[in-house]
């Protein structure tokens, strides 16, 4: 069975959706999303769009867009998981930075606009991967979907 340009799509976009899908259902189970979290949603929440308009328009050259999109999210789920292991330092905004040189004051602020969750802590594994790994890991799966369904437009 050769599998058409469609096919492909409509992989690739469910995929994303079940990754979505996913996220949301981890949030609503009590695991609050952290900055970078956030961040990786966004690509696949495109990347659905994409799938969608390319399935009611047959604008099949969109889907390189769709493999942009998921490249984005696993970029960003591979940066995540550096910083949850320390190989990388995070935004000041989500990750835990020394303290020092602060007035009180300073401090003060630091403490009440700090967010409640944390992107360098893992707030949950399976076999040894993050949350974010787990998106890097099934985003690349995507990527190739996505240039299998380009190559083929």
């Amino acid at each position: 069975m050769t599998l058409n340009v469609r096919t492909f799509v409509l992989l690739a976009a469910a995929g994303s959706l079940a990754l979505l899908g996913g996220a949301f259902v981890f949030q609503a189970l009590g695991y609050a999303p952290c900055k970078l979290c956030l961040w990786q949603r966004w690509p696949h929440a495109a990347a659905i769009a994409i799938g969608a308009l390319i399935l009611l328009t047959g604008w099949q050259g969109l889907a390189w867009a769709g493999a942009l999109a998921a490249l984005t999210t696993a970029l960003l789920g591979i940066y995540h998981t550096g910083i949850e292991r320390g190989l990388f330092a995070g935004p000041d905004t989500c990750t835990s930075n020394g303290v020092t040189g602060l007035s009180p004051d300073e401090l003060m602020t630091q403490i009440l606009n700090a967010p409640l969750v944390r992107c360098d802590e893992v707030a949950w594994s399976l076999m040894g991967l993050s949350m974010a790994s787990w998106n890097a890991v099934l985003s690349l799966v995507l990527v190739a979907l996505w240039v299998a369904a380009a190559r083929r437009a």
